[in-house]
Formats: structure tokens, sequence, C-alpha cells
């Protein structure tokens, strides 16, 4: 049985969590990293040299980097007979795939799809946002930057309309199914969306992201608040 090592107010770790529970993967958690430490014991670092959550070990194998692990774990259990079960309404019942969801997609065009749109997420999206998350919730009041986080929000709400204009033509990231492109898409929203700020509408986006909200493995993962 795999262990994941990490803090669930990491966004990173939050994947992971998110991913494990869609696919009804029983994952034991030990809190690692800022106040809990770990990260930057010898044994951890022996395993993870960067000294960051998460960290995924499975038996003799360890792996870090938050999309990676999504990818490995819907690779080995995205077959699992649980997952439609997981799945709840999301699909609903009668769509494409409502019976066999492949969250490690079989298809090859399909699955770097998939990728592509993870690799966004992590390059191009999150680190647009990041900053306006650092300064609403982890900077002390009389220390915010007023400008980081302008020019955050800037920097992240056209990102958001092209998702909008993305799922405006796909139900889901990679087309017409839930795939592994979606759980990391899904932990960058509810960090955005937990922000004390104004956003414009964004309503193919936000039909998506309650369809999340809906579905029972997102409990525990998209119903926290940011910390």
């Amino acid at each position: 049985m795999p262990h994941l090592w990490g803090r669930l107010s990491s966004i990173n770790v939050r994947k992971v969590v998110l991913c494990a529970q869609v696919l009804g993967l029983e994952l034991p958690r030990t809190d690692a990293g800022l106040s809990h430490g770990v990260v930057d014991t010898p044994e951890y670092r022996a395993r993870n040299p960067n000294g960051l959550v998460p960290l995924l070990v499975d038996g003799d194998f360890s792996l870090w980097e938050s999309n990676t692990i999504v990818r490995y774990l819907c690779a080995r259990y995205g077959a699992a007979p649980t997952l439609a079960a997981a799945s709840g309404s999301l699909p609903p019942e009668g769509a494409p795939g409502a019976a066999a969801l492949q969250l490690y997609p079989s298809d090859l065009r399909q699955r770097f799809n998939a990728e592509r749109w993870m690799d966004w997420q992590q390059t191009t999206l999150n680190r647009a946002g990041s900053p306006a998350f650092v300064q609403w919730i982890r900077t002390p009041v009389e220390q915010r930057n007023a400008q980081l986080i302008a020019q955050s929000v800037a920097a992240t709400e056209p990102l958001f309309a092209m998702l909008d204009a993305h799922l405006a033509q796909n139900a889901f990231m990679a087309g017409d199914e839930l795939t592994m492109a979606d759980i990391p898409m899904a932990c960058e929203v509810h960090r955005w969306w937990g922000l004390p700020q104004a956003r414009p509408a964004w309503p193919n986006l936000e039909r998506w992201y309650a369809r999340w909200l809906n579905l029972p493995a997102s409990r525990g993962v998209l119903d926290l608040p940011l910390s």
C-alpha cells in the first residue's frame, strides 16, 4: 500500500489526496512540511532531495512531484473496479465513460491532451495565481502587498477565461470523460475560489467545478478552507 507524506494545506498534496479518493484508494498520509517538519530529516531527504511535499512511498519506490504522482496513481489504479462507483455523478449515468472511467487514458492522443493540461496547470496557472494566494492567506494583514495581489490577479484572470472557453467546448479537460487532467485543475480552482476577492463570471468553469463539489470523493479536499 502506498504511503503519502505531506500536509493538506498544500495544493500539491491535495491533488494526490483527491486523486486517491476518486480512485477509491485508501492512501495513508503523514503530515509533513512547514510546522510539521519531517522534510529536512536525512530519511526524508534520501527519498526526496528537494525537501518538499508531497512524497509518495510505494514499497521500495519513492516518487515526488505532485502531478507525476497523480499520473502514477491513475496509471496503476485507474482501472480499479471501485472507480465507477467513486465517480458518483461525474459523469452522469448514461454519459460516455460512465461505466468504466479511465483516469489514465489508453488512447495516446487523449493521454497527451491530459498531460498537456497538467503541465499547463503547474507551469502557467499555478505560477500566476500563487502570489495572490501567498499574500491573502500566508502573509499577515499588515505586511500584505496590494500590488503583488493585483499583478497576480491580472495574470490569472485571463488564464481562467481561457479555461472557461475550453470548457464551453469540452465536458472535461481532455474531452468527454473525466481524466487525470481534471484533478490538479480542480485543486487550482479550489485555491483561487477560496481567496477573499471578487472574480468575473466564468459560467462553463463554474459548471465544471460544481460537478466536482457534488462528487463525494471531493469531501475533505475541495471543501477545506485555505491555510
